[in-house]
Order: structure tokens, then sequence, then C-alpha cells
């Protein structure tokens, strides 16, 4: 399996919003106006996941005054299992830290034991939850990796 990780830009919030209807319950998914939206904030850098040419996934995140964090990353269903979320994150990490992150945050859902397992890898720690979070009432993990400059 080979993959690249493109820089996403404001052109791209159309595949993130289908990539990312692919990946989350109608409740959860972010439509291509809220992308746009992010687009415009401070600090976002987004990668996307190719697949022989074809979107796979993509990871949005936030970096700002030395911290970082997951606005939210996804795999389409069909791409799943072949280490794309961790060449995402790998990116992502790579991408924050050369910005001058010292801290990077994420929220996962306490049901979610395969992200965890990936989060937790990377050297992600928990340092909190956040009850009744997600829209279906499930508490979210707040996870958190620090480097040493």
């Amino acid at each position: 399996m080979t993959s690249d990780i493109m820089q996403a830009e404001p052109c791209h919030a159309g595949v993130l919003a289908a990539l990312h209807a692919h990946s989350f319950s109608e409740a959860d998914r972010w439509d291509e106006a809220a992308f746009s939206e992010l687009f415009t904030l401070s600090g976002v850098l987004t990668g996307i996941a190719l697949h022989q040419d074809q979107p796979a996934g993509f990871i949005m995140v936030r970096s700002v005054a030395g911290e970082a964090e997951i606005l939210t990353v996804c795999v389409d269903p069909a791409y799943r299992r072949q280490g794309i979320a961790r060449k995402l994150l790998q990116w992502a990490e790579q991408t924050v830290y050369d910005n001058g992150a010292e801290r990077f945050f994420l929220e996962v859902s306490k049901a979610n034991e395969s992200a965890q397992a990936l989060y937790f890898s990377e050297g992600f720690a928990e340092v909190g939850v956040r009850k009744r979070y997600y829209p279906d009432g499930s508490d979210a993990l707040l996870l958190c990796r620090q480097w040493a400059y």
C-alpha cells in the first residue's frame, strides 16, 4: 500500500466534506461550508492522504502559540486498516512540531479503541475526560503529546 500526503487548500473543502460524510454518522458530519470556514482560521493545516491518486482520508489540525490540536481526522471505510491513519497522524505531528508546537491535543471517543491504540502508540497520553462530548452522548478522552525542544 502506498499513499502520499498532500497539503489541502480551501478549494478542497468539498472533498473533505465528502470524506467526512463517508466516515462519520449524520450527527457528526461536517459539511463543505464548515470546512470552508475552518480554512479561514489562523494556523489551520490539512493533509489529504492519496491512495492511487484518490482521496482516502485527511487530518485537519490547528497550531497556534505553541499548542496544536486535531480538529478532525478520518479515513474512508474502503481504505481503513492500511496504515493511512498512522501516516496522517505522523504528517500532522511533524507539521505541528515544525511550526513550534510544544503540546498536541486531541479528543477521541471512549468507544473508539482502535483510534486510542493508534494515539497511544504515537506517544499521546490521557490528560482528561470530557463527559457526554459527542452528539451520541459518549465521553471523549482528552489526549496530549508533548515535545521537549
